[in-house]
């Protein structure tokens, strides 16, 4: 028997071969009508004849079901393959972790999804009363339509129950709560787990212990605390464990292999969890934590980075090694300023500010716009000159020990790869590895702590070295060559100045980051400094002094030789003039150059001026009188006329005025 156009058919051989039916009564029904014969027999392909069950006359019915027993479950199989489908909203939610609630492989997906789409045939059968009574014979019948989907569980793949009650439960659960039902309580339930959530956090309790412990030695601390021998507290609240908290079902300590603690504490969750609680913040933030992604600029000069590092090789008088403080261009990667110290403090930093602000001075460029520096030399800065919009209209200070933070950080390490490795010798670390790794000669004495380089070096020859490498590395072609074909950093600096810079304003810059000195204006026209002298721009500049105070603060960049070059003065931090040095002349006429006579014309022009000022403030002589006895009459007069209400209130007289009175 099968199906054939939604009808269950038996075949021609079965019919009259069995001796169900002879041929002539078979040829004499078909022609008469009185039998449905769907499918015609012979052909090309020579198939057979097939008759649908249902047309035959009832005895020849019963005796076909009698012969070929199962025709009901033929029936419901056949319909349930020819309805059933591939349930796409199945699809859906079992590929989507946020309805699923769990990550399933796909294997698992596509169980699920078979699972519900043939419970789909069955409820669809379930509500087609027409269908249930053809296929049933009556009523729904759950044994009959267990037992079919069974017989279906290879050719479909489904895991439906076989059992007709848990069936049936499973379809009406399935109603009821949707897709969810089907999947396995394994899947996230603490209570069939071995280990639970509380046996996860004992375990990783006990491998955050000070002495780091091995994942061997977690799993000795855990077997002897369920056996009694071993007692575990939490020292935050002094609450002791109870090893009664840790059995199966049958009361015995929950045993757990070498195997299963490994695999609890290799979790990478788990891992990171207790990198978190072992290591410094120091050690986390840098390899555990995540860290921000930025990306690039496109103008030069929009942002400097800036930090210390020190020069591997070593002094030969101090056997110490050099301080260095570079300020990096972000976008180009230039070295536009550097100092070098014996001592990593605040001189240091100042003369790398100066270093790039000489520079940019140099070239005509503007204030950078923005700067990134590190809190432990410039912290003091905070509120003066690293003040945002003070000089630089950004200013970030990056977090103490974040060295991924700071751009200069990779631009000096690559800078010390690319050039540095490759012009001197013994450059590298004693851990390093391969051609970064630097041997040192140990030192056999009483501390049996100090090595010897191999060589050592003179600060002159140091810092002449280092200067000479940011050179190159300041000319080598930029990284990017995508973006700046052919182009060394320099280039890249020059040709992308930001537009939008301020103006090199060197008077802010001396105020904060210039040499100070104290001195006084001289004779009204000059201040005495770097044993000099330096005149005031006019005479009336004197009008910006305080009373009686001729002491002002001199403030001024230093050169590349440490001179003077603009000098600015200032009174208690109010700008008061931009001076001029004064150039004197030879007082011997014989000997006078061009110079000196220019200096001569020069300083007679000062005096001149301040000759001019004089004249046209000259203060006008006034005279004095006593008034006579008659106009002092007028007065009093003039005084008594008026009423006594706008009369002023004179004071009354002190103690010692009544004093003086009686004498």
């Amino acid at each position: 028997m099968e199906y054939y156009g939604n009808k269950l058919c038996v075949s021609y051989h079965e019919l009259v071969d069995s001796g169900i039916m002879t041929n002539s009564n078979y040829c004499y029904k078909a022609w008469k009508g009185q039998i449905d014969v769907v499918r015609r027999g012979g052909g090309a392909n020579g198939c057979c004849a097939l008759i649908a069950i249902d047309s035959l006359p009832a005895k020849y019915k019963e005796a076909v079901e009698e012969m070929y027993p199962g025709g009901d479950e033929v029936r419901i199989k056949t319909w349930v393959l020819s309805n059933y489908e591939m349930d796409q909203a199945a699809v859906a939610f079992f590929h989507d972790r946020s309805k699923t609630g769990i990550d399933l492989d796909e294997r698992k997906k596509r169980e699920y999804i078979i699972n519900a789409s043939v419970l789909n045939c069955c409820i669809k059968l379930y509500e087609r009363a027409r269908d249930s009574q053809r296929l049933f014979g009556g009523r729904y019948n759950w044994d009959m339509m267990a037992k079919t989907i069974e017989t279906l569980r290879e050719e479909l793949g489904h895991t439906l129950p076989a059992s007709t009650l848990r069936f049936r439960k499973k379809v009406n659960d399935y109603k009821r709560n949707g897709y969810g039902c089907l999947i396995s309580g394994k899947f996230g339930n603490q209570s069939a787990r071995k280990v639970d959530y509380k046996t996860k956090q004992l375990v990783r309790g006990l491998a955050v212990l000070p002495n780091k412990p091995y994942n061997s030695n977690v799993h000795e601390m855990y077997i002897s605390f369920v056996c009694g021998e071993l007692d575990v507290y939490d020292p935050k609240t002094g609450e002791l464990f109870n090893p009664d908290d840790f059995t199966d079902k049958n009361g015995d300590p929950k045993f757990l292999s070498e195997s299963t603690i490994n695999n609890i504490l290799n979790e990478p969750a788990t891992k990171m969890l207790i990198e978190k609680s072992l290591s410094s913040w120091s050690t986390f933030m840098h390899e555990q934590m995540p860290y921000m992604h930025r990306h690039n600029g496109r103008f030069s000069l929009s942002q400097i980075t800036m930090d210390d590092v020190d020069l591997t090789r070593k002094l030969k008088d101090t056997k110490q090694r050099v301080h260095a403080y570079y300020a990096y261009d972000v976008v180009s990667q230039c070295v536009i300023g550097a100092s070098y110290a014996r001592k990593k403090d605040e001189r240091l930093v100042v003369d790398c500010f100066r270093d790039m602000f000489r520079l940019i001075a140099r070239n005509g460029w503007g204030i950078p716009a923005g700067i990134e520096v590190e809190n432990h030399l410039m912290s003091q800065y905070k509120e003066g000159f690293l003040k945002a919009e003070t000089v630089f209209q950004f200013v970030r200070f990056c977090a103490p020990l974040n060295s991924q933070e700071k751009y200069a950080e990779p631009l000096n390490g690559a800078k010390k790869r690319s050039v540095i490795h490759k012009n001197h010798e013994g450059i590298g670390r004693f851990y390093g590895k391969g051609k970064w790794r630097q041997e040192y000669q140990k030192i056999s004495d009483e501390t049996n702590e100090l090595y010897e380089d191999k060589e050592y070096f003179t600060w002159e020859q140091l810092v002449a070295d280092d200067r000479k490498d940011n050179e190159e590395w300041n000319n080598t072609l930029h990284p990017n060559q995508k973006m700046y074909p052919g182009m060394t950093r320099w280039q890249v600096l020059e040709a992308n100045i930001n537009p939008n810079l301020l103006p090199y304003d060197a008077r802010t810059l001396a105020y904060h980051i210039g040499e100070r000195v104290e001195t006084s204006i001289r004779r009204n026209s000059t201040v005495r400094m770097a044993h000099e002298d330096w005149w005031l721009s006019s005479t009336s500049v004197l009008e910006r002094l305080e009373p009686n105070n001729y002491k002002v603060t001199a403030c001024y960049l230093p050169d590349d030789e440490g001179a003077p070059q603009e000098v600015f003065i200032y009174q208690k931090g109010k700008y008061i003039d931009t001076v001029e040095k004064v150039n004197t002349y030879s007082r011997v006429m014989a000997e006078q150059t061009e110079e000196d006579q220019a200096a001569f014309v020069e300083q007679q022009k000062k005096i001149a001026k301040f000759n001019k000022y004089v004249e046209d403030n000259t203060i006008d002589r006034l005279g004095v009188m006593k008034p006579s006895q008659q106009a002092q009459q007028e007065v009093q007069e003039l005084k008594a006329s008026v009423p006594p209400e706008y009369r002023p209130q004179m004071p009354l007289p002190s103690a010692s005025d009544r004093a003086v009175a009686d004498i």
